[in-house]
């Protein structure tokens, strides 16, 4: 029976139903850990430790290098809290067109008997705009990007959807009707409202900066619920300052967009739902039950994904360096322990690398002179021996 780890009551609930597979305990000796945001790179990992999962979009609090290098599979839980991004996103849109937080503020501080006089004298202040016809860009259209453009689209807005690393499977969540940009400039320039939805690398941090703002159309409105850093927070303060801008919507607060009247901030409450939270739990757990059980990977973030059907009595997988000859090394080490190989497969991610190799026979006495004979293989970091248990 494996043992994981638990750090948060939500997502020890979503190991409930997996209890027949699992000890949910809180040994220093764990299989897996399935965590929320812990912060983990202070942690020292155990040797035990085959898998964390990541209850979750986000993995900044998991330093991927030293999990790698303890041969620890890492995987988050993409689209878990799409629909909870999503819907407070709308309520974003809704709200920065209807005044709404500052139409509340006022009520909040006006009473009195001449109240129903007053505020109907005021409250032309707080006219808004509607946003049937309005134009929406979204930048990223995977989980969250694509149910943000289809509700916006829903809701009678002209949608332009961009995003560069569009997969074929995001693709097919996308209407007919969003019109599919080619460029970012594309996108933005004539639309009323532009929302980011793409993760944070090297490569999209910064994605909306001065640049970007330029040329956009004057008075639009700006949303960053994806992650801190995508949009470059001074550029859109001088945006706002300049009135190329007209508001600031985000989940994540700095130091420069704090105190403003053209600025809304939310305190990373994207996917803070019970429901988004629940599925974090259980998609990780299920994450966790197949990778412990199966060897195959499917959303892990530090290593290529590889799924292989588990259709021979054993399974042997390792994680190595992506260098050259390993295949060759770790077949011939199988040859010389007398094993015949039924299948191999074999991926690899940046310097990483994944290798599964089925086989039919396997003595019990024979395994740990093979995990031990692989094991001295250079550049590899992790061993193991699966056994299927309808076939063994």
């Amino acid at each position: 029976m494996y043992q994981v780890k638990t750090y948060n009551a939500i997502v020890q609930a979503g190991l409930d139903r997996f209890t027949d597979q699992y000890q949910l305990n809180h040994t220093d000796d764990a299989d897996g850990y399935l965590i929320r945001s812990v912060d983990l790179h202070d942690h020292v990992f155990p040797q035990s430790l085959k898998v964390i999962a990541r209850a979750g979009a986000g993995f900044n609090n998991i330093p991927l290098d030293q999990a790698t290098a303890n041969g620890t599979a890492v995987f988050n839980t993409p689209g878990s809290n799409a629909n909870a991004v999503k819907e407070l996103m709308v309520a974003m849109l809704i709200a920065s067109t209807r005044n709404l937080f500052a139409a509340a503020d006022y009520a909040a501080h006006n009473s009195g008997a001449d109240i129903s006089k007053r505020t109907e004298r005021d409250k032309t202040k707080f006219n808004g705009e509607e946003l049937l016809g309005k134009t929406l860009a979204v930048i990223g259209v995977g989980h969250v990007g694509s149910l943000v453009a289809s509700a916006a689209n829903h809701l009678g807005m002209k949608v332009i959807a961009y995003d560069p690393y569009l997969t074929s499977d995001a693709a097919w969540r996308i209407s007919t009707d969003i019109h599919r940009a080619q460029t970012l400039d594309e996108a933005i320039k004539q639309a009323d409202f532009v929302t980011v939805h793409v993760p944070k690398n090297s490569e999209t941090t910064g994605m909306i900066g001065a640049e970007q703002l330029a040329e956009m159309k004057p008075g639009v409105a700006l949303f960053n619920f994806a992650r801190g850093g995508i949009v470059d927070n001074a550029a859109v303060v001088n945006a706002l300052d300049a009135g190329k801008a007209r508001t600031y919507y985000t989940d994540f607060g700095s130091d420069e967009i704090l105190d403003r009247d053209d600025v809304v901030v939310t305190p990373h409450i994207g996917g803070s739902t019970a429901e988004a939270e629940t599925n974090g739990a259980i998609q990780g757990a299920e994450t966790i039950m197949t990778f412990l059980e199966t060897g195959n990977i499917l959303n892990s973030v530090n290593l290529p994904n590889l799924q292989v059907p588990f259709t021979t009595p054993y399974r042997i997988t390792l994680i190595h360096k992506n260098i050259p000859n390993m295949v060759g090394q770790i077949a011939t080490s199988l040859a010389n322990a007398n094993i015949n190989i039924e299948g191999m497969s074999n991926a690899a991610r940046d310097d990483v690398a994944y290798t599964v190799i089925d086989v039919k026979h396997l003595q019990q006495e024979v395994e740990n002179d093979l995990i031990a004979r692989l094991s001295a293989i250079d550049a590899v970091f992790r061993v193991r021996i699966l056994k299927n248990p309808a076939l063994v």
